[in-house]
């Protein structure tokens, strides 16, 4: 009959809003996986170390750059001990430098953290922490998160090392109440200075933080003054925000509601579409002083659920907004033809 035949499409847009809508609540009632499910079995520690990754600076200068090419050794699973790698950092690293310094100085901070997001990972980020405590905690936990190396600056930032592994009371992953109780550090200086009087000592050597204390220290540069001065210094890979389950939800929901109605949505207004969505995030900024400097678990605010939840129910309400205004401008359509 042309009656129901004319309230058929009308009936399957229903039917579509109401599938997407089940949909979306299946999704978002199902639990994310934790960040942590994803890391190896916490054991008390972690160490990143192994054998083969180790190299020597090749000039007094490049310490920053001996850093980069141990850190890619590690996370990139080479043996990379070439020359002309370190110079290619440092020369990178040189031009990236937030502050005209001399040659003889090296690198700056940022054009440290630069080098590391550039040839390692887009995550790492300079981090200049107000405390040692807080450095080493953030360092530590962020390592854990990412299963990536920090950069540290010592002796008030005329060297850098890098931290490898930790232990702990307790996994950073999940928790922000643990007691750092050891560290695992590796100097680019040694096999170029003297092992026996030299700064740096055997690759991959266990120190407590209260040993740690003496080496890691207060950034201090005197002939030009810095953002990071008296802090902390390091360069640490800040683990990124995972997608939230309602994303997924709404690109699932919207194609259901385009497919029932498609010859609806050619005839709704402008007003009725669908707005494009903002990406946030991408490669971390320097963070110097004044900065979200400290990664602390459990201190960044709402909670991923509240936020969670809040964009499943726009989500939503966006479904049934573009399913409803489909559905009347198909049938003011429709009239009109009957008309």
């Amino acid at each position: 009959m042309a009656g129901s035949s004319r309230h058929r499409p009308i009936a399957r847009l229903a039917l579509a809003a109401s599938l997407a809508s089940l949909l979306a609540v299946a999704l978002a009632s199902s639990p994310a996986a934790p960040t942590a499910v994803a890391l190896s079995r916490w054991t008390g520690g972690i160490d990143l170390y192994r054998p083969g990754v180790f190299t020597t600076q090749k000039t007094w200068l490049w310490c920053t750059a001996a850093d980069v090419q141990i850190i890619r050794n590690i996370v990139d699973h080479q043996t990379d001990h070439t020359t002309a790698g370190q110079r290619r950092y440092f020369d990178y690293m040189r031009a990236h430098d937030r502050y005209r310094i001399p040659l003889k100085d090296g690198v700056d901070p940022a054009g440290w953290a630069a080098g590391l997001r550039h040839y390692v990972d887009a995550r790492y980020a300079l981090v200049a922490s107000h405390s040692f405590d807080s450095g080493l905690r953030s360092a530590v936990t962020n390592l854990r998160m990412t299963n990536l190396p920090v950069a540290i600056t010592v002796m008030h930032g005329n060297h850098g090392w890098v931290l490898t592994g930790f232990t702990a009371t307790a996994d950073p992953a999940v928790t922000g109440r643990f007691t750092v109780t050891s560290v695992r550090v590796v100097g680019p200086l040694w096999g170029l200075q003297s092992r026996s009087y030299g700064y740096d000592m055997r690759p991959d050597t266990k120190l407590t933080p209260s040993q740690l204390r003496g080496f890691f220290t207060p950034w201090h540069y005197t002939s030009v003054p810095m953002a990071w001065e008296n802090r902390w210094v390091s360069v640490q890979p800040i683990p990124a925000k995972p997608t939230p389950p309602a994303t997924a939800a709404t690109k699932l929901t919207a194609p259901l509601v385009a497919a029932a109605s498609a010859e609806a949505l050619s005839s709704a207004p402008p007003e009725a579409s669908v707005p494009p969505s903002v990406a946030h995030g991408g490669p971390p900024g320097d963070m110097t002083v004044g900065g979200a400097a400290d990664h602390v678990p459990g201190a960044e605010g709402p909670t991923e659920s509240t936020a969670t939840t809040t964009r499943f129910f726009l989500g939503l309400a966006l479904v049934v907004v573009i399913a409803a205004t489909a559905g009347l401008g198909l049938f003011a359509r429709r009239t009109r033809r009957s008309g």
